[in-house]
């Protein structure tokens, strides 16, 4: 039984998905921008700080400028750690950059080996018979169909047998709360018959459908492919040249005996013709009237042996005439097969155009 070539079809990336992975990358590689800004504009503020706190003739006394002094170290201390966490920040986010950039690579090229598989399936379901396609498909769908009914009906059965497990406990609490143990057990077990009872029909039922399912599946495997019909095509041709060649043989082989053995019965006749006119020639010459009876017998020999020659050479000229009869009919039969060849090449030139 045939397997069917199984193709590994993965649903396609969306186009937007590239789109919004682009997106976010130029917006992750501006906000780094701006942070590198923002920490220039911070140091140079910084300085300009600095640079007017160390000019001492504007200041009024040396408490003033010793607080002013702690404050700034206050700030600069504040605006360090900011600076710290700004720049774990950037880093966080130029890795976070590197690896969208190696997301987007990955996505791209998963994008175009995707394109790939799909323009080879396209091309294998061009090539295929558009008959035996849509059968395959029917075939598909309705096996994808019944798998999908077999799991909702297992998970049926599943939630069914829960909920009866959950009936029979409470019962049983029930009847251990009530002290009435003999009554619920009668219910239980006929319960328990009547759900064993259907449990065993949907087993059936089930048997059944995986039956379907793998007759299905044995139709599926048994559609040969385009590949297997060619193999076929060769194979067959490969023996009818085979049974050619020896059917061939064997006529000839046929045709030599026939020859030799149509020679030696004429080989025979001049043998036996021969002794014969040997053994009677010295009786027949013993008076003239024997004589010319054994010579209008030899004439009478002599006309047959024309009439013969006659007939075997109307006979070559018959064969001669059926032997060009046969090969004018062969090169006629050449050339229709060279122009079936010749409009088959063509249409399989124009039948893609055509299914475009």
């Amino acid at each position: 039984m045939r397997k069917n070539a199984e193709y590994t079809v993965v649903p396609p990336v969306p186009g937007h998905l590239t789109l919004f992975l682009a997106y976010f990358t130029c917006y992750i590689w501006d906000i780094i921008q701006l942070f590198s800004c923002f920490l220039i504009l911070m140091q140079d503020k910084l300085q300009s700080e600095l640079s007017a706190e160390e000019r001492p003739e504007r200041l009024g006394a040396a408490q003033q400028h010793r607080r002013k002094v702690a404050s700034l170290n206050k700030q600069i201390l504040q605006k360090t750690k900011l600076l710290e966490e700004l720049q774990a920040k950037c880093a966080d986010l130029q890795a976070k950059c590197t690896e969208a950039k190696k997301t987007l690579t990955e996505v791209k090229s998963y994008s175009e080996k995707l394109d790939k598989e799909l323009a080879a399936l396209e091309t294998i379901e061009s090539q295929a018979d558009s008959s035996i396609l849509q059968s395959l498909r029917a075939l598909v769908a309705m096996n994808e169909n019944l798998k999908s009914q077999e799991q909702e009906f297992k998970a049926h059965c599943r939630e069914e047998m829960e909920r009866l497990q959950q009936n029979i406990e409470n019962l049983k609490a029930e009847a251990v709360e009530n002290g009435e143990e003999q009554e619920p057990n009668k219910i239980i077990e006929q319960q328990y018959k009547t759900e064993k009872d259907k449990l065993q029909k949907i087993r059936l039922l089930l048997a059944r459908r995986n039956r379907e399912i793998a007759i299905l599946q044995r139709k599926i495997d048994e559609v040969p492919s385009r590949a297997e019909l060619t193999q076929y095509q060769k194979r067959f041709i490969e023996l009818y040249s085979q049974v050619s060649a020896t059917h061939k043989e064997t006529k000839q082989f046929f045709t030599l005996y026939n020859t030799l053995d149509d020679k030696k019965v004429y080989l025979e006749k001049e043998v036996n013709l021969l002794n014969s006119i040997h053994d009677n020639f010295h009786q027949a010459m013993a008076s003239s009237g024997s004589r010319e009876q054994f010579l209008r017998q030899m004439e009478q020999i002599v006309e047959g042996i024309k009439q013969n020659r006659m007939k075997m050479e109307k006979k070559k000229q018959e064969n001669k005439m059926r032997r060009d009869q046969l090969n004018d009919e062969y090169l006629e039969l050449l050339e229709k097969q060279r122009l079936y060849f010749k409009t088959v090449k063509e249409f399989k030139e124009v039948r893609p155009v055509l299914l475009m």
